[in-house]
């Protein structure tokens, strides 16, 4: 850990809170997006009022470039990353990542809790450093993960402003943190952040924070000091069906990569090498916060709400199902939906847009995809073999219940708990039963697994023993991976049930009437 010109004991411990923004921090956020609109701070959950100055002057850091984290730490996050995954997606699917000489930052919209982090470190291959509000490198458990795997905390304007901490602290602390960050992707590490600052619910992007471009612009300052490969911004589009929902599909698209500047004077790099922090300049800053947001910004869902999404959804898939090509697989309907998007989606005047609506919403009342179309343009049936397979499903799952009740039932049962009396917001909902997924090989199985060892071996130390505590472990991982597939199953049955219950009901004569005449009018999407 080094400390060097970013010096704690230069930091005058304050005695009071301060309520209002009344020195310069280092979260200096615009005050507007790039068309103008007034920035709004996020609402602070009870976790993030919870200050912890202590722990957080502890978090590990390093300004020569080498990683904060313990290597042993970012592999087994990776292994939990991967069960965390298969936990709660059914399908995932990500683009080959874009080649990169040196460190690259990843950006994203932040709507799905710490999801979105998961599937971006899982989606590309460099060992990550990350910056994370402060509570989540103060919390129990998950706060020890997070400083073992280098997490820098951030303290941001939102908590100066509510009085929660001071300014002087938090320039301290980001300052640490940013040095931290940048010195490391400078040396060919990456970085994921979320550059709104906050997580929300909404179908566009908001104002970004400046935190990811500066990091940015001194991340390539430190690199062209070192005469190291310059970083790039590598912008990722995070789709899913339904972003709260378990065991939803999961697509990440990587896009266009932003060539980042080195603007720093060389003696300001020369600062910044030494281990102080040097702010770029506000034009500098600005200019690729706003480039960020213009490439980013078209691979959100972009569209004004989320009811005329779907509706873009909808038209994506009357289309291609009119042109005998329908949408297969998530990354076929993200792409499609963006062009129903640039073509018509925008035209307020377009009678089709508001049919579109319409229909899309009789099927998200009913919990329904317009994957629910058949190649006319019908809601699908339920087939003999949907109803044999949810049966299956069903049985697969009552099976598997004697072992998964003890191993896994605990947890999730945690993790449903815990979502739905969260104030975190609707994407918490998957971030605990990820949690869940990812931490039940480490804390919740080798219990369980040890006293069923002892109860079938005792006291006694054999190889019998070693011998039946991994045959248990292989077991607990083996009966919740069935009993996920017969969820799945199960749930097929389900969902075909709710499309014939609709087919046969006055909403489902509308939809109908609604789609019939919106693909008399729709040219075949190609």
């Amino acid at each position: 850990m080094t400390t060097q010109k970013l010096s704690l004991k230069a930091y005058q411990w304050p005695q009071s809170r301060i309520g209002v923004f009344s020195t310069p921090c280092i979260l200096r956020s615009p005050v507007s997006d790039s068309e103008g609109a007034p920035e709004i701070l996020p609402e602070l959950s009870e976790s993030a009022t919870r200050l912890k100055r202590d722990k957080l002057t502890r978090v590990p850091y390093n300004h020569e470039g080498k990683h904060p984290g313990k290597r042993w730490a970012q592999l087994a996050l990776d292994l939990m990353f991967e069960l965390g995954n298969k936990a709660i997606f059914r399908r995932y699917d990500a683009d080959p990542t874009p080649p990169a000489d040196g460190g690259a930052i990843y950006v994203a919209t932040h709507i799905n809790g710490l999801i979105d982090p998961m599937v971006i470190v899982r989606a590309q291959n460099k060992r990550v450093i990350s910056l994370g509000r402060h509570d989540l490198t103060t919390r129990p458990v998950i706060g020890w993960w997070s400083r073992r795997f280098g997490t820098q905390p951030v303290l941001r304007r939102a908590e100066v402003e509510a009085g929660v901490v001071d300014a002087d602290f938090a320039r301290y602390i980001n300052d640490r943190g940013m040095l931290t960050v940048a010195s490391c992707i400078a040396t060919g590490h990456s970085a994921v952040v979320m550059p709104e600052g906050k997580s929300h619910q909404d179908s566009k992007l908001h104002a970004l924070r400046t935190g990811s471009s500066r990091a940015a612009l001194a991340s390539a300052a430190i690199a062209d000091e070192k005469g190291l490969p310059a970083p790039v911004i590598q912008t990722v589009g995070l789709h899913w069906r339904t972003h709260h929902w378990l065991r939803t599909d999961n697509y990440v698209e990587f896009g266009e990569s932003i060539e980042i500047p080195s603007t720093y004077s060389p003696q300001d790099r020369a600062r910044l090498v030494s281990g102080e922090w040097v702010e770029s300049s506000y034009e500098d800053t600005r200019e690729l916060r706003d480039r960020i947001f213009d490439t980013l910004s078209p691979m959100t869902p972009d569209a004004p709400d989320w009811e005329t999404y779907r509706s873009w959804k909808l038209l994506a898939h009357i289309g291609a199902n009119k042109a005998n090509a329908p949408l297969r697989t998530l990354a076929e309907e993200v792409r499609a939906t963006r062009e129903v998007r640039e073509s018509i989606g925008r035209d307020e005047n377009n009678p089709m847009i508001d049919q579109a609506k319409e229909a899309a919403e009789l099927l998200h009342k009913n919990d329904l995809y317009a994957t629910s179309l058949d190649s006319s343009n019908r809601l699908r049936g339920k087939s003999i073999s949907e109803h044999l397979l949810g049966l299956l499903g069903l049985i697969l799952i009552i099976s598997t219940l004697p072992i998964t009740l003890p191993s896994s039932g605990p947890q999730w049962g945690l993790a449903k708990y815990m979502a739905e009396g969260s104030d975190e917001g609707l994407d918490s909902r998957t971030t605990y039963f990820m949690l869940a997924g990812m931490f039940s090989p480490i804390f919740f199985w080798p219990p369980v697994a040890l006293l069923g060892t002892y109860l079938y071996a005792g006291l006694s130390v054999q190889l019998v023993t070693l011998y039946t505590f991994i045959l248990l472990m292989l077991s607990f991982y083996l009966a919740a991976s069935i009993a996920l597939t017969g969820y799945d199953l199960w749930s097929d049955s389900v969902t075909a049930s709710r499309r014939v219950k609709l087919s046969k009901s006055s909403e489902g004569e509308r939809f109908h009437e609604l789609v019939e005449n919106i693909s008399s009018r729709l040219g075949a999407l190609k």
